[in-house]
């Protein structure tokens, strides 16, 4: 999934040792008057440790949930790491039967009472559903699929899983995926084990769809929900939910109520298709006599952006994207002011915001603008020394980011017309995946839950319009099912699509939470939707 983070402080003060994400301490048993009131707060080191509201049908059921959960933290820990090493990247079509196969085992050993194989024009994704008996159903969304990942780039090698001592932080376990989806998901597979292990029925009824090509831009994730018996099993969905590690280093949760959508593409410049140029690499002398594809390419894409790189001008592509509302700028004006441009900048590695923007309007540009990003560039020989030739083909690998009422089909429709309108339209465009954004309203249900679960929790989250990454929520929240779909999750990580990605399991930080922090998170979220008004 492609979700970049957006820190606030941090405040890493305390070095002792014991992972206090798992000792902060249930609320006790109290009515429903009481919860309404709200959960307290207690200041521990000069932090904020957290308590957490009953929601619950007996008095005493989150409390021997909370003790199951810490009774079952190795066997999550190690459910996780069996889960990273095995690689399932969809980019290198590998091991992605096996990815499968190995999640669908695991929702059988968490209760789901069936789980299918759903094959696609791609790889394959997962139906499953759960049924507790309960009045209310939640979806959930979940991805299989990972990154891929060079050996040579990491301290730790991405598929052993190991359990790391990160200085300040805790210890984490480190390897692809472990914060892009597996790490989240799994917690909220622990939480379902813990919940059935203290002999609990579940509040709510679980339907299950998962993919194997998010990370491809999900181009068959749709032939997975579509199916008439997926379809009918949504519909009974109070919303959509997709397990996240949503804190930063300082504890602070960050919310989005939508995300942005994505074109991934290749531009193919070719001697062949051109007519011009060689058909295949030359002898580089030759240039003084032949077209260059690798050029002609190069010149292609300097016609998509501003002459600065940062704005689009692919002519038609931003026609119908929606301007922010007052509402949205509000959230985001209230954004930077709780959250650190210090620690963002730090994050990214950059001194400067385009144009040398402000904090409030750098966030802006996230949340709105539409982008036409290279990923990367390949042509001829790009080994150690020099090679003298002139190449036949080059290719430009794109991203192109969209914002509401922008789709995919148009935006890449756009992109053609705009490339053979100046000359350029022997470039091949291959569209390797994508979708449409998706917007989810602030007073949806499952919105709203979410947020009282984390304020009952002690921690007032920050609401965003959107991410600026991607994920097809486009699927939930547009024709047919109209659903909400959201993130949510306590607990920490970071790294995805980096090297040295990582998970948090023991936390030295009482303001952020550990593996069973977050499994509790899910717990009261499933509590919490079971009983909302």
């Amino acid at each position: 999934m492609t979700n970049p983070s957006i820190p606030g402080p941090n405040h890493l003060e305390d070095e002792r040792e014991q992972d206090h994400s798992k000792s902060w301490p249930l609320l006790s048993p109290c009515d429903r008057r009481s919860f309404l009131q709200g959960a307290t707060a207690t200041a521990v080191a000069g932090a904020t440790t957290l308590t957490w509201p009953a929601w619950a049908y007996r008095a005493n059921d989150l409390e021997v949930i909370r003790t199951e959960i810490e009774r079952r933290h190795d066997e999550s820990v190690k459910r996780l790491q069996d889960w990273i090493r095995q690689p399932s990247i969809a980019a290198e079509n590998r091991g992605m039967n096996e990815g499968c196969e190995l999640t669908m085992r695991m929702l059988g050993e968490a209760g789901f009472q069936q789980a299918v194989r759903v094959p696609t024009d791609g790889q394959p994704g997962i139906f499953a559903t759960l049924d507790a008996g309960a009045p209310r159903t939640l979806g959930l969304y979940y991805m299989y699929d990972v990154k891929q990942a060079d050996p040579a780039e990491w301290s730790s090698p991405p598929f052993e899983a190991a359990l790391v001592d990160k200085p300040g932080l805790g210890k984490v376990v480190m390897g692809r995926g472990a914060v892009n989806q597996k790490g989240p998901e799994g917690a909220f597979l622990a939480a379902l084990h813990a919940i059935r292990g203290a002999g609990k029925k579940l509040p709510v009824n679980l339907v299950f769809v998962a993919e194997g090509e998010e990370e491809i831009g999900s181009p068959h994730f749709p032939q997975i929900v579509r199916r008439p018996e997926v379809l009918a099993a949504l519909k009974n969905c109070l919303g959509i939910f997709m397990p996240s590690a949503s804190q930063g280093l300082d504890g602070e949760v960050t919310m989005t109520l939508g995300a942005k959508g994505v074109i991934e593409c290749e531009l193919i410049s070719s001697g062949e298709r051109w007519g011009r140029g060689p058909r295949k690499d030359v002898h580089s002398s030759n240039k003084a006599r032949l077209d260059s594809p690798a050029w002609h390419l190069v010149e292609a894409l300097a016609t998509l952006v501003s002459p600065d790189g940062n704005d689009p001008a692919i002519e038609g592509f931003a026609d119908k994207a929606r301007p922010m509302s007052e509402a949205e700028k509000k959230m985001i004006a209230e954004a930077a002011r709780r959250l650190s441009e210090t620690e963002a900048k730090k994050l990214l590695g950059v001194e400067h915001w385009v144009h040398d923007v402000s904090w409030r309007e750098a966030l802006e540009l996230l949340m709105s603008r539409p982008t036409a990003n290279i990923e990367g560039l390949v042509g001829g020989y790009t080994g150690p020394g020099g090679k003298t030739i002139l190449p036949g083909k080059a290719v430009a690998k794109l991203d192109l980011r969209l914002v509401p009422d922008m789709t995919a089909a148009e935006a890449l429709a756009a992109l053609k017309a705009h490339l053979a309108k100046r000359d350029f339209g022997d470039i091949e465009v291959r569209m390797t995946g994508g979708y449409d954004p998706n917007s989810t309203p602030a007073d949806a249900a499952l919105i709203r839950v979410e947020t009282e679960v984390y304020r009952k929790g002690g921690i007032d989250p920050v609401i965003l319009p959107r991410s600026a990454g991607s994920w097809p929520g486009y699927v939930f929240t547009g024709e047919p099912l109209h659903l909400a779909a959201g993130p949510f999750g306590l607990g920490h990580g970071s790294g995805a699509h980096a090297p040295d990605e990582y998970y948090l399991i023991e936390s030295k930080d009482p303001k952020v939470h550990g593996m069973d922090g977050a499994v509790r998170s899910y717990v009261e979220l499933l509590y919490g939707l079971a009983q909302a008004g």
